[in-house]
């Protein structure tokens, strides 16, 4: 099997795309796909600083290498859950990466910033683990990019994770999520930070390929506590489909992303933003979720120790 750009004797081959690539040329293809995404999409430039959202898996890891390497000023952050073994896994993960390319990285331990770790407030919230999980890591994210004058926000969301998101909300026929879904979402209110996705047109596999080449740490294992998120049935019967017919899923999201204006041709009135009475961030209510989840939290933590006293 030769290598379809250089013709030396290629590694691995991409079906979708039809080609084959060395090890030399699929970093090169790596490199360009993101590149021309960022350019697509007018994600940032090249003199904008950007904060990364690195998780320990392979996906940010994987972005926070290439970026580097296309010397972006990119400042990584990683929040620690505080969930037993997996957050500990990422965390090193993260800081290994870190401190063998001398990279600047902000760690934010949630127990110690919000006095519960993720776990602890799945607990005490009656709402799904992944819901409350996103709520809190994009307060925070969007909270720390904005209060240290970040004007971008970028994650390592892929193909696969954005065709999964497509299917799930044409599956539950979710028409603001549908209108919203895009690699790029603006800051369109003063607090919010633009939040890109310079990954959206690779693959989980081709995303595993690049860290095994390049020799990237991260954390292999599954979140505990996501183990039934919808999203991963998602994932794997887009799988299913893929391997009888490949670029399924790259035609699936695509020809979305191309079309999705001519499906919803009547502009949606504007939501009315606010300012949450207590922490000052946007939201569409008087007080926003993330303030409202965390008093929930501590109102229920009170009663526990209330009950407790009582005991005594």
């Amino acid at each position: 099997m030769k290598c379809t750009a250089c013709k030396d004797e290629a590694i691995l081959r991409i079906k979708r795309h039809h080609v084959a690539f060395c090890q030399r040329c699929f970093i090169k293809f790596i490199q360009k796909q993101t590149i021309q995404a960022i350019k697509k999409y007018q994600m940032f430039s090249k003199k904008e600083p950007v904060l990364l959202a690195v998780s320990g898996g392979k996906d940010s890891m994987a972005l926070w290498s290439v970026l580097t390497d296309l010397g972006n000023q990119v400042t990584a952050i990683h929040l620690d859950l505080g969930i037993s073994n997996f957050s500990d896994k990422s965390l090193q993960a993260v800081q290994k990466f870190a401190e063998e390319k001398n990279l600047p990285l902000v760690v934010i331990h949630v127990k110690e910033h919000l006095g519960f770790s993720l776990p602890e407030l799945q607990k005490k919230i009656p709402r799904p683990t992944c819901s409350v999980c996103g709520l809190v890591k994009r307060y925070l994210l969007n909270h720390y990019a904005f209060h240290h004058h970040f004007s971008v926000l970028t994650t390592g969301h892929n193909l696969d994770d954005e065709a999964a998101t497509l299917l799930g909300n044409i599956l539950r026929w979710r028409e603001e999520y549908l209108q919203h879904q895009s690699p790029c979402l603006p800051s369109d209110y003063p607090g919010l930070v633009k939040k890109v996705k310079p990954f959206y047109t690779l693959t989980d596999q081709e995303i595993l390929w690049y860290v095994q080449q390049m020799k990237i740490p991260f954390c292999d294992s599954i979140c505990p506590l996501s183990q039934k998120a919808s999203s991963l049935d998602f994932k794997k019967a887009l799988n299913i489909i893929e391997e009888q017919s490949f670029g399924t899923k790259h035609y699936f999201l695509f020809h979305y992303l191309e079309k999705k204006q001519s499906l919803f041709p009547e502009k949606q009135p504007k939501v009315v933003l606010n300012n949450c009475s207590s922490c000052g961030m946007p939201t569409t209510q008087e007080r926003c979720s993330f303030c409202t989840l965390l008093e929930t939290a501590q109102s229920k933590s009170q009663l526990c120790i209330g009950k407790d006293d009582n005991e005594l």
